[in-house]
């Protein structure tokens, strides 16, 4: 009879540090779905998958521009999709698994996978149809125009 082959279970940790509130609320959880497992040693903890991470957005102004970056490692921009309407931005995509993998044994897994969404409001004062986006080195740029009256609101402020 071939022998079992043993895997040691793999820890998922999340990709941005936890609030304590998120904290508490984990450790809740573990106790409500293993009451006994202050009794269990470390290690032998059940997996939980990683979620889907939304990439990181900067928004900022530049030279009379609205400028929205977006960290989009390991993806190509075949599997991303920009629109507007009505001045919200959404950037979605699915970030998929390079490789099919079952046989292989992981210390530890932290790459999240999966479909992501994400929306912001733009300024009231853009022109949505001169957007250009380029994608490249993993980071998506979405450049949108504002808008001549828009670049006049601006002044400066004496303070006194």
């Amino acid at each position: 009879m071939p022998q079992k082959e043993t895997k040691e279970l793999v820890k998922v940790e999340p990709t941005r540090p936890l609030t304590r509130f998120e904290e508490m609320e984990r450790e809740f959880e573990d106790f409500v779905r293993r009451p006994f497992s202050m009794l269990m040693p470390s290690w032998w903890s059940v997996p939980k998958m990683p979620e889907v991470a939304a990439p990181a957005v900067d928004i900022f102004e530049d030279n009379g521009n609205v400028v929205v970056k977006a960290e989009m490692p390991g993806m190509t921009k075949d599997e991303l999709d920009v629109t507007v309407a009505e001045k919200v931005l959404t950037i979605s995509g699915e970030k998929k698994k390079e490789e099919k993998v079952e046989k292989q044994n992981y210390y530890r897994m932290e790459r999240s996978y999966g479909s992501f969404c994400r929306s912001f409001t733009l300024p009231s004062d853009v022109e949505t149809d001169k957007i250009k986006a380029q994608f490249k080195d993993g980071v998506l740029e979405i450049t949108i125009p504002k808008t001549a009256e828009a670049m006049k609101k601006h002044r400066k402020v004496m303070i006194e």
